[in-house]
């Protein structure tokens, strides 16, 4: 009987330990009988609230020169192998630029392209000695190209009041820098409508 008693103890300490919410009434009642089912009991776990990691401001990554291409690195035969790159990675999202292909098809896709890489030239300006800038882009900013040319000069372009074109394989694309005041990731998501006019 004196054992009987200590386990009698024991399954009551130790049902009030595992299931602190039941009341004892509860716990004599699940005594009373022959076989005992426990319940699991979850503790609540607070949700810890991730931080989000702040990027650089515009005023810090002009101070940290982020942006800049140093005066040695601006060479244009350093940038030609980009080039080269950028010719397969349009020939491949075109599915090669075939003499049958339609030509919406590939001006839709060139439309969200990544131009870094491509050569342009400035065919139309509303500033005469803009007009005739040839090179490679190298950075793409919402309102300006940066485009290196032939003669190893760094040349700032904006994309208002100005028209591009670039050629690939045969095939010569138009671009009208102020219907693309973009940065070039808005761009890959934005649905662009079809003009009936377009002015510089």
């Amino acid at each position: 009987p004196q054992d009987s008693e200590k386990a009698r103890t024991f399954v009551h300490a130790f049902l009030k330990r595992s299931m602190p919410k039941m009341k004892d009434e509860a716990i004599q009642d699940m005594l009373t009988r022959k076989a005992v089912v426990l319940e699991h009991y979850h503790k609540k776990q607070t949700k810890q609230k991730r931080k989000k990691t702040k990027g650089f401001t515009a005023k810090q990554r002009r101070e940290l020169r982020l942006f800049e291409i140093e005066p040695e690195q601006q060479r244009y035969a350093i940038f030609l192998p980009l080039h080269e790159l950028w010719k397969q990675y349009i020939r491949d999202l075109c599915h090669g630029l075939k003499p049958d292909a339609q030509p919406h098809m590939i001006q839709s896709k060139l439309l969200k392209a990544d131009l870094h890489g491509a050569i342009v030239t400035v065919t139309k300006s509303k500033c005469p000695s803009y007009v005739g800038i040839t090179g490679i882009i190298l950075q793409e900013f919402k309102h300006i190209f940066k485009i290196i040319t032939k003669e190893d000069k760094l040349k700032v372009v904006p994309k208002l009041n100005n028209v591009f074109s670039l050629e690939l394989d045969g095939f010569i694309s138009y671009i009208y820098g102020s219907k693309f005041l973009l940065r070039a990731s808005e761009r890959s998501a934005k649905k662009f409508k079809l003009k009936g006019t377009i002015d510089l």
